[in-house]
């Protein structure tokens, strides 16, 4: 699959660009103290943290890892009114569109050195956002004409999918609720905003982080979101830990009885609002994770690597991780039968180490 981009999304002032900053380990973003100090999108590539992957490199002996990316972009603050073009607008929204989920980052700090430009409180942000989002989308849905004459079946299933997206956006619904596939196929056809999966980072003071964390659901509901989908982050935390080493980081966050950076939160969540999962290749080359969806067989996990893989598959060695630790690599998960051979339909689950066998 292409690479997974994230929106960074919010109104003006509540951290993105710190955050952002952060998230990359580089100052790419302006963090400044006023409204719009981003204008055009700032894009960066962050890698996933995955500690299977040093594991792995110690066993087949490679001082190369490869960890699978995240492109998270950093998009210019809302005001409400975006959908009629107030602020950046009809610019903002469209840098939206480009994303394959929306992550809100919701201010929830206090600090009277920064501008409050538009932000009242969590809640009442996330509702001004996602207003303008179902605005938008409800003008792209007005502008649907309905099919004329003897039309065919399926113009008439789209037209229905489209009337039924319009009630449920009218009614202030997001259309990321739909269940039904078909429905979801004409709004991913139309690029509906609403429609993509979103998750909300809370960035709350950093003498507060931990205690937050603790109270995520309470948040949550508080929020009117999925637990599931809400990470409690501190951006000047995090602004912190992007200047240390890794094992610096790791110190940082053990004093601070936190176990993960906000970077291993966002990603795990980012991947599991997305139902997506990685799977590991290991060789003296290289040791590296591959992202696919959850539920991709072994022949589209191949073509992840390389269309002529999937082109050319015969058959896929594949062993769990922890198998492959315990019995110190191929070798050992060959001798002892723990590795299996999969043809090209086997589904690939989650941490699997996998070794293609391709024809010429």
């Amino acid at each position: 699959m292409a690479g997974l981009s994230i929106g960074i999304v919010g109104l003006a002032n509540v951290g993105k660009s710190t955050l952002f900053n952060a998230l990359l380990k580089q100052k790419l973003a302006l963090a400044a103290n006023y409204p719009f100090a981003t204008i055009e999108p700032n894009n960066g590539m962050a890698t996933v943290p995955d500690g299977r992957l040093e594991v792995l490199a110690r066993i087949v002996k490679t001082e190369v890892i490869k960890k699978a990316t995240v492109e998270f972009i950093d998009i210019a603050g809302l005001v409400a009114g975006a959908a009629q073009g107030a602020g950046l607008g009809n610019k903002f929204l469209a840098h939206i569109r480009e994303t394959d989920l929306i992550c809100h980052v919701l201010r929830d700090f206090a600090d009277e050195d920064i501008l409050r430009e538009g932000s009242t409180d969590a809640k009442s942000d996330l509702e001004v956002i996602r207003m303008e989002l179902l605005m938008a989308d409800l003008a792209t849905l007005e502008k649907q004409v309905a099919p004329k004459g003897a039309a065919s079946a399926e113009a008439k299933k789209r037209w229905e999918a489209i009337e039924e997206m319009r009630g449920m956006v009218e009614k202030g619904e997001m259309i990321n609720l739909i269940q039904d596939e078909d429905i979801k196929k004409v709004a991913q056809e139309l690029n509906l905003l609403t429609a993509k999966e979103e998750m909300v980072a809370l960035n709350v003071g950093e003498d507060e982080l931990r205690e937050k964390m603790e109270k995520r659901g309470e948040l949550a509901r508080e929020l009117g979101v999925a637990e599931k989908g809400l990470v409690v982050v501190s951006a000047k935390i995090e602004s912190e830990l992007s200047e240390l080493t890794e094992e610096e980081q790791k110190e940082m966050l053990a004093e601070m009885g936190v176990g993960e950076s906000g970077l291993e939160r966002l990603a795990r969540v980012a991947y599991e609002t997305l139902e997506l999962q990685s799977f590991l290749t290991a060789g003296e080359l290289e040791a590296r994770a591959w992202t696919i969806k959850k539920g991709a067989t072994a022949v589209e996990a191949a073509g992840e690597i390389h269309t002529d893989f999937a082109q050319k598959f015969i058959k896929a060695q594949v062993v769990s991780f922890e198998d492959f630790v315990e019995y110190g690599g191929w070798r050992g998960v060959k001798e002892s039968g723990k590795m299996r051979q999969e043809g090209r339909d086997y589904v690939m689950q989650d941490g699997e180490v996998v070794e293609f066998m391709v024809g010429k």
